[in-house]
C-alpha cells in the first residue's frame, strides 16, 4: 500500500493565526485538491493528521470540525481525489497529551488503525512540529513552503534544525509530482 500523511492547515488549505473555525473559512491552497486527486488516482491512500487545539480553546466544536472536514473531503472529491481518513488532536498545547504533534502519538494511532508500518511513509507538513513528529514515527518528512512553511525553512532549515532527510517542495502539488515521478 502506498500511504501519504498530510498536515491540514498550511498544506491542503490556507492557514490562519485566528484558526479555521467554520467551513466557510476553509479555503484550499490552489493545486492542493488536484494534487490529492492525482495521488488517489495513482493508488495512494491519503490520510490527514492535524492538530486542532481550537477545540480545547473553545473556538469551535467537534461538530463544526466535522463540517469543515466534510467540506474538505467534498472539494477533494470534486478534484478526483479521496481522503481515506482524518486523525486529529483536539487538545491544547499544555494538555500533556501524546497525540499532539510534535509527539508521534497520532501517527502511531494511524499505523495501528491501518495496520501499517510508517517507515519511510511521506508526511507532508509546513511546520517544524510536523517534521519532528514524522521523524519520531520514522516517516519521511516533507516540508512545503506554503502556510508556515517558508518561515519554517527560513528559521529552522538554515540553522540545521530540520530532521535529517527532509525533502523541501514549494507546495503539495510539487510533492505529488515528485512522488508520482519516483513511483515505479
Amino acid at each position: 500500500m502506498k500511504l501519504i500523511i498530510l498536515d491540514r492547515d498550511g498544506v491542503i488549505n490556507q492557514d490562519s493565526d485566528a484558526f479555521i473555525k467554520s467551513p466557510d473559512e476553509w479555503v484550499p491552497i490552489p493545486g492542493s485538491p488536484e494534487a490529492i486527486g492525482r495521488l488517489s488516482q495513482a493508488g495512494w491512500r491519503v490520510v490527514v493528521a492535524t492538530n486542532q487545539s481550537g477545540i480545547a480553546r473553545g473556538l469551535f466544536t467537534m461538530e463544526t470540525l466535522g463540517a469543515i472536514h466534510a467540506r474538505m473531503r467534498q472539494v477533494v472529491a470534486d478534484a478526483g481525489g479521496r481522503i481515506d481518513a482524518i486523525f486529529c488532536c483536539p487538545h491544547g498545547p499544555d494538555d500533556g497529551c501524546a497525540c499532539r504533534k510534535p509527539l508521534p502519538g497520532m501517527l502511531h494511532d494511524i499505523a495501528q488503525r491501518l495496520d501499517v508500518r510508517l517507515d519511510g511513509v511521506p508526511l507532508v507538513g509546513d511546520s517544524l512540529r510536523d517534521l519532528r513528529a514524522a521523524a519520531a514515527a520514522r516517516c519521511a518528512p516533507w516540508l512545503v513552503l506554503t502556510g508556515k512553511g517558508r518561515k519554517t525553512w527560513e528559521t529552522s532549515g538554515t540553522s540545521g534544525e530540520l530532521p535529517a532527510g527532509t525533502q523541501i517542495q514549494d507546495d503539495l502539488a510539487a510533492v505529488a509530482d515528485a512522488l508520482l515521478k519516483a513511483a515505479p
